[in-house]
């Protein structure tokens, strides 16, 4: 049994294709990325005892695949494209093409550093997808407001029309937004806990309902490295360089800067912490990340306890 769980596959996924490695057999075949492709794909993994199964975020055709394997029972983890590729040149492989692109992901596989944790369910998947359209029409607005002031006269009428167009379509998304986490009783829950946080709002609310379904389930270390506002180390010999973040999920980290900004002025325990920073001789900005930080563990632990928010803060440990 031992030795059937020794299996470690990757999966490079392409629009048309699925191509599958397993390491350290050698194995290698090829299916359709479709229902039925990824049916046989299922069934014949499921077969192998695999101990993990990675593929990498390709902008969306990986999901009805992961989200098969997951629902089979598979231990199946999708990891960044830039981590693969990082990987691949750390081992000398600099060639690039669908079969050794599942060869290094089965490679991926075998590392023991590597954890599986749960995929998003379809709910979440769908609040991802509303979220994102969410950005993408503040990101067409401001792209318009930026391309008004220097249009000719002759272009503002269109440009503002196209303008009032997109607030419109924003406007009705976010009635969306809202309407799907109320009807919702595992969002409206976790909302409402957020949500008693002095300083955080509907947009970091959704985009941590959306973005970091792990809160809650990870440790303060974990979650802080997640999310990419845990200070990493840069240091070599004698030399000690200076901490700085890196990594993670960099749209909800965003969206984290914004709300620490509003809780350093509306919660007094973040506004206290940033101030006693400041006196302490550190810069605007990494005190400021240091209330990411520390807002991050608060939301965290209130989600996972189950306890809203009070004064003083629940233990962040």
């Amino acid at each position: 049994m031992e030795e059937e769980r020794t299996m470690y596959v990757g999966i490079d996924v392409s629009k048309q294709r699925l191509d599958v490695v397993v390491r350290p057999s050698g194995e290698r075949f090829s299916e359709s990325n479709d229902d039925r492709g990824v049916r046989r794909v299922v069934s014949r993994l499921k077969a192998l005892g695999c101990a993990r199964i990675v593929l990498e975020a390709t902008g969306g055709y990986e999901v009805m695949a992961a989200a098969a394997l997951y629902a089979g029972g598979l231990p199946v983890v999708v990891i960044n494209p830039r981590w693969a590729r990082d990987f691949a040149r750390s081992i000398g492989q600099l060639a690039k093409n669908d079969g050794i692109d599942a060869d290094i992901l089965a490679r991926y596989a075998q590392l023991p550093e590597l954890k599986v944790r749960p995929l998003p369910d379809e709910q979440t998947r769908e609040l991802q997808a509303l979220c994102t359209r969410r950005a993408e029409l503040i990101d067409m607005i401001v792209a318009e407001q930026n391309r008004l002031e220097h249009a000719p006269q002759r272009l503002h009428r269109e440009i503002n029309g196209h303008i009032d167009y997109l607030r419109k379509r924003l406007k009705h998304l976010e009635h969306d937004l809202d309407q799907m986490v109320r009807n919702s009783p595992l969002f409206a829950e976790k909302s409402a806990l957020l949500s008693s946080v002095p300083g955080v709002g509907p947009v970091l609310c959704l985009s941590l309902l959306a973005r970091l379904p792990e809160l809650g389930r990870l440790n303060r270390a974990q979650i802080a490295k997640l999310v990419g506002v845990a200070p990493l180390d840069d240091d070599s010999g004698k030399r000690r360089g200076v901490r700085m973040i890196s990594g993670g999920r960099a749209d909800l980290r965003r969206v984290l800067y914004m709300a620490a900004l509003s809780a350093i002025r509306a919660n007094p325990v973040l506004r206290e912490y940033y101030v006693h920073l400041r006196d302490q001789g550190k810069e605007g900005k990494v005190a400021l990340v240091a209330v990411m930080r520390k807002l991050l563990l608060i939301l965290n632990a209130i989600i996972k306890t189950n306890t809203p928010w009070r004064p003083p803060c629940p233990q962040i440990g």
